[in-house]
């Protein structure tokens, strides 16, 4: 049976059975505390925790997921994977154990004629907790297995709870015998590897305390209402119902290194090495196109890092089959057509998917040519020292210049016999990162803990917007927090968090930034409001400062946001749909937005392009947006169900997590999306967009910044002044500009050669002086000494083998020299085939110059260059060459 077969029966079975069936949410977790989804319940937990009702009281869905923690095993064993599907359902106050339970066992042991999955009831194990014995009786009584296939195990097996104080409860875990060829009978207690757990019951009954770790916490009592979450594992079962030995060989998987061997031709189960290459480049090639697919672009940090990471490490392990060209594409080519008959959104993105992987897979193979050249010297150094640990500067060198993750280096290394410093990396990405401005999202949930804000939510309900028809009005305030705690009240220059139960004011959300304003109570109290944020769904967290008088809570207020500010922040979100759109028109679907802040005055907004956009394309894409402005567009907003939405072409964000209702904006006949943003009524309320360029902010994505209405006027005003000066320094008309500066400028290249070539000439003849000045050290001829600053490297080493060319006869000769450039000093060493005879290499004598210099260096055995910090050494480093070499001599 088929994976997307499975998966099809998974979700017919429980929609039969009245459970309402849920799409799976996108990779990108809508929780902080998490990167990516990585459990079948993770788009539940709100539901689970009270947070949010649920949209039924029976849900069902088979939800993506990609786990990361051991990636570095991945390939290494069979049993590791990053990407997995997890089928789930969900009952919230309806079923219970004997529900869930039955259900599980009808969908797994009803023949594949009658919907079922058709395995036989006499190789299923079952284990409950310790003490649930009203689990064990209903898998005894009402299922009918026998007591001998039913295994009682502890907390650490049998028992889920969130890791933190909240819902918790016994599982039930259904197991599969896979044979005696897998290992020793005893059941799942005995041998996970033969009874293999296919589907886990989570029983949540109680709610548990504060504790130490997942084993040691109080249970504080029963829940009020019982909830059921399970999870069965799609790619287990694959491997059972297709016959076969491990998830590897199931159909999405076997079909990447049935590609793998068509591009290197490398056999599964040909060598124990390229088995391993194998196994990680169909997971990660898999777990790649998912990702892409829902809005990931690889980057440094974060999930864009997750997602650099698996796609370097599937690619290196490509080249180490044999792969010499490009092969991401054919590799990624086959998991859109496989994965895509269970999500054809794979399909439908197919272009952009494609394009930021060959984008990534370009420049790491840019990479891994100059990283490698740099790691092999580094492991050879090392070896040559006698030492055991690569380090942690180097690390950080092919990270930060060559876009090695770690973990490559970390394996590469390895591969060597050789550890790396990671502590001593570590330390210098922190560096680098505190040296980087500080994350602004900080400060988005101020100081408290969300809880304080559910408690608002609980006791008050959701905050109701009204700032979509108007831009002030009379409220309450529900919930004041002061310091990130909750206060009655709060006094003048307190700064404050303020839960109104209706708003004008928006909370920032969409890219687009929140309103600014005041806060007016009956009392005359005033306070001045500087953010809007929503910590936790429905509800508008003021953020601010009491400017006059007292704050309480119950108190009646009238809020007033600055509508200049708004105004301003509308016309720029308007802006960014409208390039949005012309962009998709210049580009194709692949432009499909990755991000925007809409500002005052001014928008950024990013896009999926591999490549820079030329400047001409930029220009027509601004003379659409301006020529939109002049038809006086309306623009207008409905809500809508999402399906609905998608009928009539609507636009969504990807990795945006929708509800069932969504908002759509649509400006004329010209754009369509969704967004829960404000905007202009008309376009020509724009009056002017001028997009000031665009930049590349990471593989695959681009970034174009523009300003909107009084600001873009103010702008071209500007450069009509400095255009207007130019004009007048050149004596040229606006037009004839370009060329005239061109001239300058060539002119001025022009004439910095002939300076530059008079100083290599004078440079130069000094060589005649500096080979009759040689030395003769234990029969060594050797030219020590310091040119003039500001010499190049490139005229130093000129110098330095026209010297070496001018001593004539069969002696050995070592020419060192130094210099001053840019402030920090410079050598360049050569030596003839003599010395190096003698054992006098150039790169071992500029190491040792350039560690009295306080730096580095190396090179090749009859030239060599290095450097270092202080200038004020280079006498030594002329002492330490001449020692070494009557040393050596």
């Amino acid at each position: 049976m088929e994976s997307a077969e499975i998966r099809r029966r998974w979700l017919s079975f429980f929609e039969e059975r009245g459970h309402a069936v849920v799409p799976s949410a996108s990779l990108i977790a809508d929780d902080p505390t998490l990167l990516l989804v990585n459990a079948g319940m993770v788009p539940f937990k709100p539901y689970f925790l009270g947070e949010v009702k649920p949209p039924a009281q029976t849900l069902t869905s088979v939800q993506k997921c990609v786990r990361t923690p051991d990636i570095e095993e991945v390939g290494k064993t069979t049993r590791h994977g990053t990407f997995f599907q997890m089928c789930g359902n969900f009952s919230f106050g309806d079923y219970f154990k004997e529900g869930a339970i039955q259900y599980a066992w009808e969908l797994l042991t009803s023949s594949v004629a009658d919907g079922g999955y058709g395995l036989e009831p006499e190789k299923l194990w079952i284990t409950v907790y310790l003490d649930d014995d009203e689990a064990e009786q209903i898998w005894r009584e009402k299922i009918g297995v026998p007591a001998e296939r039913i295994q009682r195990l502890g907390k650490k097996d049998n028992f889920w709870s969130m890791g933190v104080p909240g819902p918790c409860g016994p599982c039930s875990e259904i197991n599969y015998d896979r044979g005696p060829e897998f290992g020793v009978e005893g059941g799942p207690a005995v041998n996970d590897e033969r009874y293999v757990e296919i589907w886990n019951l989570v029983f949540m009954q109680f709610e548990r305390g504060a504790g130490e770790n997942k084993e040691d916490f109080p249970i504080l009592g029963d829940l009020p209402s019982k909830n059921i979450d399970t999870g069965l594992g799609l790619e287990r079962l694959a491997m059972i119902l297709q016959g076969v030995q491990n998830m590897y060989e199931t159909d999405t998987l076997r079909v990447v290194m049935d590609k793998a061997t068509e591009l290197t031709g490398v056999r599964y189960g040909q060598a124990k090495d390229s088995d391993v290459s194998m196994r990680v480049v169909a997971d990660h090639i898999r777990t790649s196109a998912m990702l892409i697919g829902d809005g990931v672009t690889p980057g440094n940090e974060g999930r864009g890092y997750v997602l650099r990471r698996i796609m370097r490490r599937a690619i290196r392990n490509m080249r180490l089959m044999g792969a010499t060209g490009p092969v991401v594409l054919d590799l990624i080519g086959v998991v859109i057509d496989t994965m895509g008959l269970q999500y054809p959104e794979l399909a439908t993105e197919r272009k952009r998917i494609e394009a930021v992987a060959l984008a990534e897979e370009a420049a790491f193979l840019k990479a891994l040519k100059g990283g490698t050249n740099i790691l092999d010297t580094a492991i050879t150094e090392t070896k040559a020292a006698g030492g055991s640990v690569l380090a942690g500067d180097k690390a950080f060198l092919l990270h930060d210049t060559w876009g090695f993750p770690i973990d490559l280096t970390l394996e590469m290394a390895s591969e060597q016999g050789l550890a790396v410093d990671e502590p001593g990396f570590r330390r210098l990405m922190q560096e680098q990162r505190d040296k980087a401005k500080a994350d602004a999202r900080a400060k988005k949930t101020g100081h408290a803990d969300l809880s304080a804000y559910r408690e608002v939510a609980d006791n008050s309900g959701e905050t109701e917007f009204t700032g979509y028809g108007s831009t002030e009005g009379e409220s309450t305030i529900v919930g004041l927090l002061v310091d990130g705690v909750s206060s009655p009240a709060a006094s003048e220059g307190d700064e404050v968090e303020i839960v109104l139960d209706r708003s004008p004011f928006y909370a920032e959300g969409g890219g687009q930034l929140a309103d600014q304003g005041r806060i007016k109570l009956h009392s005359g109290a005033v306070v001045e409001i500087r953010d809007v944020q929503k910590p936790v769904p429905g509800v508008h967290v003021h953020k601010g400062v009491v400017q006059v008088g007292e704050v309480t809570v119950g108190a009646s207020a009238y809020a007033v946001i600055d509508i200049k500010r708004r105004r301003a922040i509308a016309r720029a979100h308007s802006a960014t749909h409208l390039t949005h759109q012309a962009l998709r028109d210049a580009l194709g679907p692949t432009a499909a937005q990755a991000g925007s802040e809409n500002s005052p005055g001014r928008f950024r907004f990013d896009f999926g392009s591999p490549n820079a956009v030329p400047g001409s394309v930029l220009t027509d894409v601004e003379q659409k947006i301006n020529d939109v402005l002049s038809r006086e567009l309306d623009v207008t907003a409905e809500v809508m169900s999402i399906d609905e939405a998608k009928k009539q072409g609507a636009i969504a964000e990807f990795g945006e997590k929708y509800g069932e209702r969504v908002r759509v904006v649509t400006i004329g006949d010209f754009s369509k999306e969704l967004c829960g943003g404000t905007h202009v009524a008309n376009t020509a309320q724009l009056g002017l967009v001028k997009l000031l360029g665009e930049s590349s902010i990471g593989s695959g994505v681009r970034r174009v910044e523009a300003l909107v209405g009084a600001d873009a006027y103010n702008f071209l005003a500007k450069e009509h002044t400095v255009v207007a000066q130019l004009q007048e320094l050149v004596k040229g008309r606006p037009e004839e500009l370009p060329e005239k500066i061109a001239s300058m400028l060539g002119k001025l290249k022009d004439a910095e050669k002939e300076i530059e070539k008079f100083r290599a000439e004078k440079v130069l003849q000094a060589a005649a002086g500096l080979a009759a000045g040689a030395q003769d050290v234990r029969g060594v001829a050797v030219v020590t000494g310091q040119v003039p600053d500001g010499t190049g490297a490139d005229d130093l080493r000129k110098l330095v083998l026209d010297v070496r060319g001018r001593i004539q006869g069969d002696r050995p000769v070592v020419v060192a020299l130094f210099t001053v450039a840019g402030g920090r000093p410079l050598t360049v060493i050569a030596t003839n085939e003599a010395a190096r005879e003698r054992g006098l290499k150039a790169g071992d004598l500029v190491r040792t110059a350039a560690k009295t210099l306080g730096g580095g260096g190396g090179g090749k055995p009859d030239v060599a260059q290095g450097g270092g910090q202080n200038p004020d050494a280079i006498g030594e480093a002329i002492g330490a060459i001449e020692r070494l070499v009557g040393e050596t001599a």
